[in-house]
């Protein structure tokens, strides 16, 4: 540390001797006889004024020579004409030489003062080189060596200034790949959803028997020469988890059903059916004996039974991730692989409420060729089957080739079960669902009843569904016919079995037997009728059929009948979709980019690009800059799990000290995976599961979620460890504990406070980005005396905050709410710079060089009024400074206060809104690299280093309630205030209404316009009638009304060095806006939170709305699944909950100048219902079923926070809109994966004695280009299922972007290379021993294994590779 220290100390001298010799350098050539011509006079520049001056102005140079010519005002050829290079502006016509004021002599002397400037500039010049060499030195000196961080410091107007980031970001990427967004290539789509939703009336008129469709009529010769071929295809659809729980339905009916299967697919050979929740199929395998194990795989083997789609759940397709989703396939599949040695051919997804197109990608890459949908609005179903579109070829609406094309069979009626799946009659096809024989539990709602069928009636029975089957042909295009049979939960019983099969043999016997029906009739499975249409219309499986359609978009949202929009559970228990994400992120570090190689060193050339410090500043070649999202409510865990632990293994096999660590974490991960899979199913992640079965699922993933942070307290203790060969693993005593804990599965997280003593505490700090990060972490203390170090000793920037618990015990789990009161992550703002009075009533941006009043923590005396200098009202000039209304206090005085002091709503206080201080939060600045851990220290500390603090106003509007106050941060308590007032950083300004605390405008640095964007509350109602909204449904009583809380809010303004925030207090939620400053892409965006407790409401829904003036007509967007952009059109001819979309990672609007989009941390519906609008449903509470089949509302609400990021960006080129396709911006990527995935914090659990030596790690050692995100790196299976193989998957996605949008201060390094990655070097450490090119689930290989380890991936593109690092 000492030679650090000398170091940094040494290279400022020498620096400092070379500045002061060319400054003598400058006295010598005024002063110089031999080269002063006679009589020549002219104005003597000062070599240090001029030097210090432009040095300060050219503090953003970042390159080349201009940054070692501090001497601006010699330069020529710089600056326009009639400015001086020194500063002012010159005399009219004089061009770029500022002229003396004093008289010169004839024309030649302008002459001699020319060669005077050329003859200094050569010296200059031959200087460059020497200082070169003096800064090459230092650098060599400084190379393995971090430089102190300059600190926080107070601008002299009083503002709090971070030191500018010694790095300068940059953004490099190659006009290639900025094609890929513009579209124009490959053949457009036959069927573009969005078109499609233009050209339909969604009149709904009576079709007849077919109630959504028309009545259908065909020729008895239409089958003459080409005889219809049908497929009757048995199932049973096994929810894991609706109204029952997962484990018992298994025991009521899934293990008899598959226990039937085994004995009576065995009697004929004949028989078919299919099977897709493997979640079910392996928990049945684990209990069956080895003789039904191999009757299970003969089945398989000779036809009889297909694992179709082979994912471990069917998945959710609106609110589901693609991580998860492409997670729980790979679980499905490896299982099937491992244990029956089959591949799955075809997809199966019948009762998922809406299909988004990245399932059919998922698909085809995971090498299926065919796959069939249900459930999509009967407008669309009927438009399709009238003109023979049911079958198609699904594309994605960025792919320029066909690649992605999938064969997709849409089935044409109202539901998967038996009486909507023979034909378009109800009434005829019930009949021939024999398990409603009479006698039975079920029967026929349309009073005619089946018959079993004798050699008396087969001849009519057959007849009857010969008609319907015919009828139902007519609807597509081939004369190959599926017909489903089955639904929830059938064949439980062997009765069941016997009365569909043996019936239906009877019929199809009959069928087959006369060649003038023109029809052969049989069992088969899904691919079964894939294979027989391929082979009809004479292609390979994969291929396009001739003229058959293609179609690109997705079918959300769905309708079932009338207007029943299935939109509600988009947002339906959002306490559990945000705890999916929470569990989804352990599992895998969401998102990962690289740290880039020798950073240190080149970190140490940037350095020099920083002006001098005065002799009393610290300075440092590394400072302070983009932050990453610290962990609060939802930290980085699942991803994170896998690929921690993937590579602390690697790197413990290669150290031979694998017989030390603990192998048995794989069954943890493996647990995790599962029980994460699990909650994809289409009735847990959607809300729409019976109480307890909500409650089962919780338990499950707060169970893996507890194991994961036990996986990854193993490994990165391994990891930071600096002698490895001291690694114990004590499952009792673990080296690092968790920052926050979780009390009950309904609960949110509770912050851990870290004790502070003589001795140093350590921190190790988990980056689960892909990208280094600078991110502001917080941490609770117990002591505000607080010092944070780096690995090094060196100080890093921190801010002292107050933690807000509850201000009352009175209700019991009030201290489960406290962690949610800081609800974003802990990296934050700056300040406000507010104007005086006689400005415009709002602070003004520093970038405009306007004078700036101190911030309210630097002023002596808070009042009420002091808020007027925030103000967007103008207020009249105060006549005395003692004039300032009640309750306002002289300057240097105490703020006057009632002797109960201020009060707030007790309602406020029941609900655990209103908090007072706590524990101390202490939030440090730190650069993490990717993918790595960062070892930090905490120092208890009495002198003038500890943490800056923060300052705290408090605007009570009037309540009545006590609040309690703490020293160590400065709480100003004030009883109103109704001015608006500012928050703004280096890149914006947000400002805020007095009133309320909520959002008004946002502006953009460099920007004179002023961009609205209000937020506001909103209720909507659920209707009168009959029909009402539910778990599935949003059926509203018309346009949201405003929300109206009994009292006004309560409003709380922090102010601090690293962020500022506002938080309001309403009776139901609790929203606080967080503006961090800092460069890049946390500054770059507001951090938005929203604590929602409706648990008293009654048939109400909470819906937060931001109104701005861009100009988006009826426009916008919402991402599919994490993975695309859906281009949205709100349809006026729809009611209004038709026009509410899925977002599970984000939605924005546009125009031809502005982007505004939401960032969201959990799947939530949403929607644009006018012009400038985005709207996000926050929760849900309704009293009643909504007809179903839950058989309850939603009325276990919990305290929920929802959390949002929102990103204004600059259109740099407006792209057409109206186009089928849209992307994102990289720092629209970039922002999402900072909300998605936060950085870890894990305090050393050990306090006394001292820890072992710990040492940072950074696992990669080479750049990806800043499209590529690895996906995640998963160990692989070994034969024994609770340990790993020695191989890892390795899925790596490029994203596609948009370079249309402005790409100013990114804050991030980011090159692209066409798609081209080079692995041999990514992981530091470890070699790549093998690498193998699969499929998505890795079930095919694609190609042979090869020694080169480059890779190349097309923009949307994600590829799976097996490889084997040690």
């Amino acid at each position: 540390m000492k030679l650090k220290k000398q170091v940094t100390v040494c290279g400022a001298a020498i620096f400092c001797v070379a500045v002061f010799s060319l400054y003598l350098m400058l006295d010598r050539v005024q002063h110089d006889p031999t080269r002063h011509q006679s009589g020549g006079n002219f104005p003597r520049v000062s070599g240090r004024a001029a030097g210090w001056e432009s040095g300060q102005a050219g503090r953003g140079s970042r390159a080349g020579q201009h940054s070692l010519r501090p001497f601006g005002c010699l330069a020529r050829g710089l600056f326009p004409a009639g400015v001086s290079a020194c500063g002012g502006r010159d005399p009219p016509g004089k061009g770029h030489r500022r002229l003396s004021p004093w008289r010169l002599r004839p024309q030649s002397q302008i002459s001699v003062l020319q060669n005077r400037i050329e003859q200094l500039e050569q010296l200059l010049e031959e200087n460059h080189e020497i200082i070169s060499h003096i800064k090459d030195s230092v650098l060599e000196l400084t190379a393995h060596a971090e430089g102190q961080p300059v600190l926080p410091h107070h601008t002299p107007n009083g503002s709090w200034v971070l030191p500018p980031e010694s790095r300068p970001s940059f953004l490099s990427v190659s006009p290639q790949d900025c094609q890929f967004a513009l579209g124009g290539k490959g053949q457009s789509p036959d069927l573009q959803m969005l078109a499609v939703y233009s050209l339909l009336p969604f009149d709904n008129q009576d079709g007849g028997v077919w109630k959504q469709g028309f009545d259908i009529t065909y020729e008895p010769n239409e089958w003459d020469t080409e005889p219809l071929q049908v497929f009757v295809v048995p199932h049973s659809h096994n929810d894991p988890g609706w109204i029952k729980t997962f484990d018992k339905y298994y025991y009521d009916q899934t293990q008899h059903i598959l226990n039937s299967m085994v004995l009576k697919m065995q009697e004929d050979p004949r028989r078919r059916f299919i099977w897709s929740e493997i979640s079910f199929f392996s928990k049945w395998w684990d209990n069956i004996s080895a003789q039904k194990r191999a009757a299970v795989r003969r089945l398989v083997g000779n036809g009889q039974l297909e694992m179709v789609t082979g994912g471990w759940v069917m998945p959710d397709e609106a609110n589901s991730h693609y991580f998860a989703m492409i997670d729980q396939l790979i679980e499905g599949h490896q299982w099937l692989e491992k244990n029956i040695g089959v591949t799955p051919r075809s997809g199966w997804a019948v009762d998922p409420f809406g299909h988004s197109s990245t399932m059919p990608y998922l698909l085809k890459r995971s090498n299926l060729t065919g796959m069939l949908i249900q459930r999509v609005h009967y407008a669309i179903k009927k438009h399709f089957a009238a003109t023979q579109n049911l079958e198609f070829m699904w594309r994605q609406t960025w792919d320029p080739d066909a690649s992605t094309d999938i064969f997709c069979h849409m089935m044409p009626f109202y539901s998967y079960d038996v009486p909507h799946t023979c034909g378009p009659d109800p009434k005829i096809c019930c009949q021939f669902d024999f398990k409603r024989l009479p006698g039975g539990r079920i029967n026929c709602p349309w009073k005619v009843p089946p018959r079993a069928i004798t050699d008396a009636n087969v001849a009519e029975r057959a007849q009857l569904l010969l008609d319907q089957y015919r009828k139902k042909s007519k609807l597509y295009r081939s004369k190959v016919l599926l017909v489903p049979l089955g639904d929830d939960f059938r064949y439980d019983k062997p009765q069941e079995w016997d009365a569909q099969f043996l019936n239906y043999q009877r019929i199809f016997d009959f069928l087959n037997s006369r060649p003038n029906l023109h029809v052969q009739a049989q069992f088969g499975t899904l691919s079964d009728y894939f294979d027989a249409l391929y082979k009809k219309v004479g292609i390979v499986p994969g291929m396009k059929p001739p003229g058959f359609p293609v179609l690109s978009g997705d079918f959300f949202s769905y309708a079932d009948r009338e207007d029943h929009y299935w939109t509600g559970y988009y947002t339906s228990r959002p306490f559990y979709k945000s705890l999916d994400r929470v569990l989804e992120a352990h599992l895998r570090p969401l998102r990962v980019e690289s740290a880039r190689a020798g950073h240190r060193r080149r970190e140490g050339r940037l350095g020099w690009l920083l002006p001098l410090c005065p002799p009393s500043w610290r300075c440092s070649a590394r400072s302070v800059g983009v932050p990453g999202q610290g962990p609060s409510v939802t930290p980085s865990l699942r991803r994170g799990a896998e690929i921690l632990y993937s590579l602390a293994l690697a790197h413990a096999r290669r150290a031979g000290a694998d017989g030390r660590y603990p192998l048995s974490d794989y069954a943890l991960l493996s647990n995790a995976r599962r029980n994460l899979g699990l909650f994809q199913h289409h009735d847990a992640i959607t809300g729409t599961a019976k109480e307890a079965v909500a409650v089962d699922y919780g338990v499950r993933l707060l169970h893996s979620l507890t194991n994961l942070k036990h996986v990854i307290i193993n490994a990165a203790h391994y990891l930071v460890l600096g002698d490895k060969d001291a690694y114990r693993h004590d499952p009792a005593a673990p080296f690092l504990s968790m920052d926050d804990t979780r009390p009950s599965q309904d609960s949110l997280p509770e912050r851990t406070v870290v004790k502070l003593d003589a001795s140093p505490r350590f921190l190790v700090v988990f980056n689960p980005l892909e990208q280094e990060r600078l991110s502001v972490l917080p941490v609770l203390v117990d002591s505000p005396h607080v010092r944070v170090l780096s690995e090094e000793g060196q100080p890093l920037p921190s801010q002292l905050s107050a933690h807000w618990g509850s201000a009352t015990d009175t209700v019991p789990d009030v201290y489960q709410v406290r962690g949610a009161l800081v609800p974003l992550p802990a990296p934050i703002l700056s300040l406000h710079s507010p104007c005086g009075p006689a400005s415009r009533p709002r602070t003004l941006p520093p970038w405009q060089g306007r004078p700036v009043s101190p911030p309210l923590w630097q002023q002596a005396s808070p009042h009420p009024n002091t808020s007027s200098r925030r103000s967007r009202t103008p207020r009249p000039p105060r006549t005395s400074p003692l004039s300032r209304g009640p309750g306002s206090t002289e300057p240097g005085a105490l703020p006057r206060q009632q002797p109960a002091g201020p009060r707030v709503p007790a309602a406020l206080l029941r609900r655990g809104w209103l908090r007072s201080p706590c524990c101390p939060q202490v939030s440090v600045l730190a650069r993490l690299p990717a993918l790595g851990l960062r070892v930090l220290q905490l120092h208890k500390s009495f002198d003038g280093h500890a943490a800056l603090k923060s300052s705290v106003r408090l605007y009570l509007h009037g309540r009545d309630s006590p609040v309690r106050k703490q020293e160590a941060v400065p709480v100003h308590v004030f009883p109103a205030t109704a001015d608006d007032f500012c928050l703004e950083n280096q890149h914006l300004q947000a400002c805020f209404s007095g009133r309320s605390g909520l959002l008004q405008s946002i502006r953009r640095a460099g920007e004179e316009r002023e961009q609205r964007v209000s937020s506001e509350f909103l209720v909507y109602g659920t209707r009168t009638s009959k029909d009402k909204s539910g778990a599935y449904l949003f059926l509203p009583d018309g346009e949201a009304k405003p929300y109206a809380p009994k009292d006004p809010p309560v409003v709380r303004v922090t102010e601090g060095p690293l962020f500022s925030e506002v938080a309001s207090y309403y009776q139901h939620v609790q929203t606080v806006v967080r503006l961090y400053n800092v460069p890049g892409v946390e500054g770059l965006s507001l951090d938005v939170s929203c604590l929602v407790d409706i648990r008293d409401h009654i048939n109400k829904e909470l819906a937060l709305r931001f109104s701005t003036d861009i100009e988006s007509d009826d426009a916008f967007f919402t991402d599919l699944n994490g993975f695309q952009i859906q281009p949205r059109r709100y349809q006026r001819k729809l009611p209004l909950q038709a026009n509410f979309y899925p977002m599970p990672t984000m939605a924005y609007i546009q125009d031809t100048q502005s982007r505004l989009t939401l960032h969201t941390a959990q799947a939530l519906g949403v929607s644009s219902l006018g012009s400038g609008q985005l709207e996000v449903i926050l929760d849900r509470r309704l009293m009643q079923d909504d007809n179903r089949g839950l058989g309850q509302g939603l009325k276990d609400n919990k305290r929920t926070c929802n959390r949002f990021r929102l990103l204004l960006e600059r259109r740099a080129t407006a792209n057409k809109d109206g186009r089928p396709i849209s992307f994102p911006s990289l720092l629209s990527h970039i922002t999402s994966m900072h909300l998605n995935a936060e950085a870890l914090v894990m305090p050393v659990a050990q306090e006394k004695p001292a820890p072992p030596a710990l040492r940072s790690f950074m696992p990669l050692s080479t750049t990806l280009p800043c499209d590529f995100h690895i996906l995640n790196l998963r160990m692989l299976q070994a034969e024994d299922d609770s340990l790993p193989s020695a191989e890892a998957a390795l899925i790596l996605h490029r994203k596609g972007f948009d370079c249309s949008l402005e790409a100013k201060n990114l804050g991030f390094n980011c090159t692209t290379s066409q798609g081209k990655l080079a692995l041999s070097s990514l992981f530091q450490g470890l070699e790549l021993g093998s690498l193998q090119p699969t499929s998505l689930t890795l079930m095919y290989p694609l190609g042979a294994a090869s020694n080169s380890t480059n890779v190349r991936l097309d923009p949307m593109e994600i590829a799976t590779f097996r490889i084997r690092l040690g």
